[in-house]
């Protein structure tokens, strides 16, 4: 099928605009960032077109909000910028200006009210992410934003322009400038699979492998194999997971109340109470997401990574040797400390899952395991299954505008970029301002406003 040429005004084949001038800015990639970037560009009355490979945008967005949308945090500044880490630095300008309190001015101003929960957390009203997308793309369709759906972008021509696979066939786009919010490499049946790397190396644009972030992990079963069939034909299985009886009887389930500690190598201390849960493999949930950058970091360079968890983060250390050292009559070891401790359920579970009889027959040993049970992670889980992922086009090849030093004209925002943040609101603010700050950077680009001016 031969290529057409579809102009700023129309969705036919058309010949080639006359004036640089009278092209479209291009936003690639219909996730949050790449709807702000339209929101701030089509604001300042510049003809945009967002192209995306899906049937429509947002997608894991909703999927995100589906269980109720966190749009962002409402602790102080300082601490906030801090959960991006290395990355901190480089936000930090960013959220200054489009923070917080800005994203929940911002949901506002689309008729969107929002509450603070009892984790800080910052929630719309009816907990829902449909309503606010409605509102958001109602809003965009008013201001003049054309949206392309179905078209997958395939990099660019040696002319320049942006070259798409559309159901109709190719497609062959010229811009003024481009925005490429393309996400990162996680869920990549909502749109987000990755493929933007290769596109961008070929064009010598430094990129990160990407990673899961906040992310499960298989668990080590240290001197655990499956048995291996009566005729021996088949070897055992490597000795990672849990046992087949705790993964049948408590995947799924969560570990409540609980607080985790783990020493990096670096020597930097993680230290939190939450909960988390147990899966087939391994574990997962917000505990384990908290921590999930540090532990993978240890995991790829040391090969695992050992964290300790503490069952009874309520109890002294003192308190439990004393009751776990108590007379238990003829009562079993799991009702006494349930009667003594309240240890039950998968609490009790896991202690059977990790100590030997002999570590749970000596009290010394087992309060001590009560109060810090190592559990060793020996990796990530796919990326496809993270909720997020770090790694991506490096900050160094981008300039204060967010637009790439090898190729002029060219902004990158979200995900896409090499940053990540655990959950809390923090991953979609810090999509929402660098949209944001790659919108103010094309308008700077091209000479229609201050990369700082509000949008």
């Amino acid at each position: 099928m031969t290529e057409s040429l579809i102009s700023p005004s129309s969705p036919q084949p058309t010949r080639r605009a006359s004036s640089p001038t009278d092209l479209p800015v291009v936003v690639v990639g219909g996730g949050p960032a790449g709807l702000m970037a339209a929101q701030v560009l089509a604001s300042a009355g510049v003809p945009v077109h967002l192209y995306d490979a899906m049937p429509s945008v947002g997608r894991k967005f909703l999927l995100a909000g589906k269980g109720g949308l966190n749009l962002t945090h409402s602790e102080p500044l300082d601490p906030f910028v801090s959960r991006f880490g290395g990355r901190s630095a480089v936000l930090a300008p960013w959220l200054q200006t489009f923070g917080g309190p800005e994203v929940r001015a911002w949901a506002e101003g689309l008729g969107v009210s929002t509450f603070v929960g009892s984790s800080g957390r910052v929630f719309p009203t009816d907990m829902k992410a449909a309503p606010l997308l409605r509102a958001w793309l109602h809003q965009l369709r008013q201001q003049g934003v054309q949206f392309h759906m179905r078209h997958r972008w395939l990099g660019w021509g040696s002319d320049g322009a942006l070259n798409f696979q559309a159901p109709a066939g190719p497609v062959r786009v010229e811009a003024r400038a481009v925005v490429l919010a393309l996400g990162g490499g996680s869920w990549a049946r909502l749109g987000s699979d990755g493929a933007w790397q290769a596109l961008l190396r070929e064009r010598g644009v430094a990129v990160s492998p990407l990673r899961p972030s906040n992310c499960g992990f298989d668990v080590a079963a240290p001197g655990r194999l499956a048995a291996a069939p009566a005729d021996g034909a088949a070897e055992a299985s490597p000795a990672v997971g849990w046992t087949p009886f705790f993964s049948q009887r408590f995947a799924g389930q969560p570990f409540k109340s609980v607080a985790l500690r783990f020493s990096a190598p670096d020597g930097t201390v993680f230290e939190r109470r939450g909960e988390f849960v147990a899966t087939a493999s391994g574990v997962e949930g917000s505990l384990i997401y908290a921590v999930s950058a540090a532990l993978r970091d240890a995991v790829a360079h040391q090969g695992q990574a050992t964290f300790h968890l503490d069952l009874l983060p309520d109890h002294s250390a003192e308190r439990v040797f004393s009751e776990v050292r108590h007379p238990r009559g003829s009562r079993s070891l799991s009702s006494h400390l349930k009667g003594r401790l309240g240890l039950e359920g998968i609490k009790m579970a896991i202690l059977n899952e990790l100590l030997s009889r002999e570590a749970l027959a000596d009290p010394a040993t087992l309060a001590a395991a009560i109060k810090a049970l190592p559990i060793t992670v020996v990796a990530t889980r796919p990326l496809d299954e993270a909720i997020s992922s770090a790694g991506g086009v490096a900050f160094e090849g981008l300039d204060e505008q967010l637009m790439l030093r090898e190729s002029p004209g060219v902004f990158c925002a979200g995900e896409m970029l090499d940053w990540e943040a655990p959950t809390g609101g923090y991953l979609l603010t810090a999509s929402l301002t660098t949209g944001r700050q790659a919108g103010l950077g094309v308008l700077h680009w091209l000479g229609q406003g201050s990369a700082t001016s509000a949008a």
